[in-house]
């Protein structure tokens, strides 16, 4: 958990002097940002259902035991690394909590939510949604199997009830009864109509930029000729007008009359 990504400048509460670009603790928190946040969004279902829509309260506790055990072992290391590891963990009480409270560590993961709707993230975006309808699928399964009234009892009912709503086609055939059952239900038509529209953006932005390229490989306008001024056309013509001057054969000269002899006469 890398809370502390979200705020520049040093952290008041803990000693950064081996956080920096090649340090020990930013490698770590590159390494391990990622896929606790994954882990994040894959146990939204087991730390969003309460324990008594479980079969066993056991379960539920040990895998939220699990998941305190790991994000206290992460903040463990990560103050380790900062060489303050009371101090670093004070300084970053939102990590703290998470090892206290799991559902807490959902925060961080809006990084890598945000994240999937940078362009060319589309698989990224794909595999967020199918991860998030597979949570709310656990979900509305484990609300809606002993509720009265309720079709749902099995977890292939409620998978396939959660790709019928995603995909906006709504046969009717499973519909939650429960409050937490219909509340998950809008969260999957958010999710449905979100994908719809970006995969319709995507598609779009495929052939603008299509057409785009075509257009760069057609024949290229030809550029325009450069303005003549008043000035430039009057040094043309001043050099026209030397040139055929100069082109201009001379004009004969007169014969001269033969001079008489005086004492001819």
């Amino acid at each position: 958990m890398n809370d502390n990504a979200r705020r520049p400048g040093p952290d008041p509460g803990g000693d950064h002097s081996t956080d920096g670009p090649g340090g020990r603790l930013a490698a770590y928190e590159a390494r391990t940002q990622t896929p606790l946040d994954l882990l994040a969004l894959l146990t939204l279902w087991i730390v969003l259902v309460p324990p008594w829509d479980f079969s066993s309260e056991g379960v539920w506790w040990a895998v939220r035991t699990a998941l305190s055990v790991v994000y206290g072992i992460d903040l463990a290391i990560r103050g380790v690394l900062a060489r303050r590891p009371v101090r670093y963990a004070l300084g970053h009480p939102l990590a703290l909590a998470a090892v206290i409270f799991p559902p807490v560590r959902l925060i961080f993961s809006v990084r890598l939510v945000r994240s999937i709707f940078r362009r060319g993230n589309l698989v990224r975006f794909l595999i967020a949604a199918a991860v998030l309808v597979a949570n709310c699928a656990a979900m509305v399964y484990l609300f809606e199997r002993h509720a009265s009234g309720s079709d749902i009892h099995t977890l292939g009912e409620s998978v396939w009830w959660a790709v019928v709503t995603v995909a906006t086609v709504g046969y009717g055939d499973y519909v939650p009864v429960t409050a937490p059952g219909r509340v998950t239900a809008c969260f999957i038509m958010a999710i449905g109509l979100l994908t719809l529209a970006v995969l319709t953006a995507q598609v779009a932005s495929s052939f603008v930029a299509q057409g785009a390229s075509r257009d760069q490989r057609g024949p290229q306008p030809q550029a325009a000729a450069p303005e003549v001024t008043l000035a430039e056309l009057d040094r043309r013509l001043a050099r026209i007008e030397a040139l055929l001057v100069a082109a201009a054969p001379s004009p004969p000269r007169a014969a001269k009359a033969p001079e008489q002899d005086p004492g001819s006469t």
